[in-house]
């Protein structure tokens, strides 16, 4: 008689934050907030590396304008190595009373992902999500792969904050998210490549 021992752990709504001996350049420093996680893989966003694409260049490729100041000169994001060419709005929840887009993932904890353009029209008129974090690309893994990678160490995890997505300067967010789990980086230096 064999027991199973898989079991599902969910990690939607936190951030994974590469440990210092992160060796894959795409993820080296980061931190990925997971918008989907279950038995058949794991998308997330890259929230720390901005590129040099602000809002209002990304709009006007799109042949769009944004009238809002207090989104034109914010960078878009480097999401993560797949899909790089393709736009990723992570936004607060609108609510029952909002507007809805068309291709929206609702993620538990309140935020909500849209890669369909309607997210960008709404915004260009003045509407939609106040608060917006946009990306090139997302991280993905397949099944089994995220859990193999923190099993060897390579990814921490914690609860996600918002207000480290939408408030926090870029520069802080890999320490900020360490915070969260009451850890500081010179203690992971410290231990990184010891067996």
């Amino acid at each position: 008689m064999s027991a199973d021992v898989s079991h599902s752990i969910d990690l939607t709504n936190q951030f994974l934050i590469a440990m210092p001996g992160m060796v894959d350049d795409n993820f080296a420093g980061t931190v990925v907030y997971l918008c989907e996680h279950s038995d058949n893989g794991a998308l997330g966003l890259v929230i720390n590396r901005p590129t040099d694409i602000n809002l209002k260049n990304l709009f006007e490729r799109v042949d769009l304008s944004l009238d809002r100041d207090d989104l034109a000169a914010r960078p878009v994001f480097y999401g993560g190595p797949v899909q790089t060419e393709r736009g990723f709005v992570l936004h607060e929840g609108l609510g029952d009373d909002g507007e809805h887009y068309s291709s929206t993932l609702k993620i538990s904890g309140g935020l909500e992902m849209t890669t369909s353009r309607d997210v960008l029209e709404a915004l260009s008129s003045g509407a939609g999500p106040k608060r917006v974090f946009v990306t090139l690309g997302y991280a993905g893994w397949g099944a089994g792969q995220l859990e193999d990678e923190i099993s060897r160490n390579g990814w921490l995890s914690v609860n996600a904050d918002p207000e480290l997505i939408f408030a926090t300067p870029v520069a802080q967010r890999y320490d900020k998210a360490l915070s969260l789990l009451g850890v500081d980086r010179s203690f992971l230096m410290g231990e990184a490549g010891h067996a």
